[in-house]
């Protein structure tokens, strides 16, 4: 049996660098590791730090295809972020021009959590602890 120790990164690709990088770095909170810029690529890959844990790539890249949302297509579902208050960190996205859905009860742990989107559409998830 595959022995998978965690999650090393979770890479997504961006349609307005500049947009999507204020959004994870000042918005969101995420911590720039490194950004470099791969000229033979036209590309960007800004590396963010997500709670000392996890990392995320931000990729740019010239004229990438839209990633359907609605409906939910086959792939990647959601990009969920676990939060201590989780209206504390709704009212902070909202501040800042960020649509969220209302907070609902997961049905199974009983936990509340809460979806909204990156400026590309890509759907995140807040789960209370």
């Amino acid at each position: 049996m595959l022995k998978l120790n965690r999650v090393h990164h979770i890479a997504i690709i961006c349609s307005d660098y500049q947009k999507s990088k204020h959004f994870y770095s000042e918005i969101l909170g995420l911590k720039i590791l490194l950004e470099v810029y791969r000229e033979e690529r036209q590309s960007y890959k800004l590396d963010l730090e997500v709670g000392n844990q996890y990392q995320i790539e931000l990729f740019s890249f010239p004229s990438p295809p839209a990633r359907p949302s609605h409906p939910e297509a086959v792939g990647l579902r959601h990009l969920a972020f676990e939060v201590d208050d989780i209206d504390e960190v709704v009212n902070s996205l909202q501040s800042n021009g960020v649509i969220t859905e209302p907070i609902r009860i997961d049905e199974f742990t009983g936990k509340r959590f809460t979806f909204f989107a990156d400026p590309d559409g890509l759907p995140l998830e807040l789960y209370e602890r």
